[in-house]
């Protein structure tokens, strides 16, 4: 099992129809957890990656009804240390 997360900001807060459809999406076969953070609008879903792929997961919560704007980036690469030119070494 190869376990991933996607991040997606929405735009319009779920309904209760919505909701209940996520509720369903829940229960999809590699769909491993739902977390909602309401402050943010962003919807984070832990999958299996052996069973289904990031598209997949967009579309199951467009299908739910959910406003997604975006997908958020989780981490960023940190760019590649500037090479500094070394100092001669000194003599004494």
């Amino acid at each position: 099992m190869t376990q991933l997360d996607v991040l997606y900001r929405y735009g319009v807060p779920p309904t209760e129809a919505s909701m209940l459809a996520m509720a369903r999406v829940r229960e999809v076969y590699g769909v491993r957890a739902l977390t909602f953070d309401e402050k943010n609008k962003t919807i984070r879903v832990e999958y299996d990656a052996t069973r289904l792929n990031e598209a997949m997961i967009h579309q199951l919560l467009r299908r739910a009804g959910l406003d997604i704007l975006e997908r958020v980036t989780l981490f960023t690469v940190p760019p590649p240390p500037e090479s500094q030119p070394t100092a001669a070494p000194t003599t004494k």
